[in-house]
């Protein structure tokens, strides 16, 4: 992409939904931590939030982060410590949107989606283009479980419409989600070249 604004990620951990439609908080992940970090390095990505209210959670994250970074990890795959380098701790989606303020000098535009339909959404041409005349940051957040809950939704700036496969089958992994996003604002207009 040519001149766009800056691409910011948050993986929420709560607050979202369990199968039941509970609003639950969910445990972090190891595979999210790393595969997210890769594609938010890949597709030049500023921040890759990790957001989780539990203080315990986020300790295990900065031992897994620490390793990779300082440890014997660091010296054994480089390419995962310049991915991880990208990651950040945020007890809450308000604090992550404050630290990028911090950064940017201006709010971000916060944008969320989800696999079910919802009113006002808008596709990811759409936000490609509002990203290319921005000023402001773009905040992409992804909910774990079954979502980031509605009420917490309907405060964002923007929801995407959900990712359409060749069949009806619609439960990717959050990692696949948040890659195919950041391939479809950041990846190249490979539709172009055809």
């Amino acid at each position: 992409m040519a001149e766009t604004a800056d691409l910011y990620l948050g993986l929420v951990h709560y607050p979202v939904y369990n199968k039941h439609m509970q609003v639950v908080t969910t445990a972090v992940t190891n595979f999210d931590i790393h595969d997210i970090a890769r594609s938010c390095a890949t597709y030049n990505a500023k921040k890759y939030y990790i957001v989780h209210p539990l203080a315990v959670q986020r300790e295990i994250v900065a031992k897994i982060l620490d390793f990779w970074q300082n440890g014997y990890g660091k010296i054994y795959n480089p390419d995962r410590n310049q991915a991880l380098k990208t990651v950040e701790l945020a007890q809450d989606i308000k604090s992550a949107a404050q630290d990028i303020t911090a950064i940017a000098g201006c709010p971000p535009i916060t944008v969320t989606t989800g696999a079910g339909e919802c009113a006002g959404a808008i596709s990811c041409a759409e936000l490609r283009a509002i990203a290319q005349t921005a000023t402001s940051p773009l905040f992409l957040l992804f909910g774990t479980g079954w979502g980031i809950e509605k009420s917490a939704m309907s405060g964002f700036d923007y929801i995407l419409q959900p990712i359409k496969g060749a069949s009806p089958y619609n439960h990717l992994s959050v990692r696949s989600a948040a890659a195919i996003v950041l391939d479809r604002l950041a990846g190249e207009k490979w539709w172009a070249n055809e």
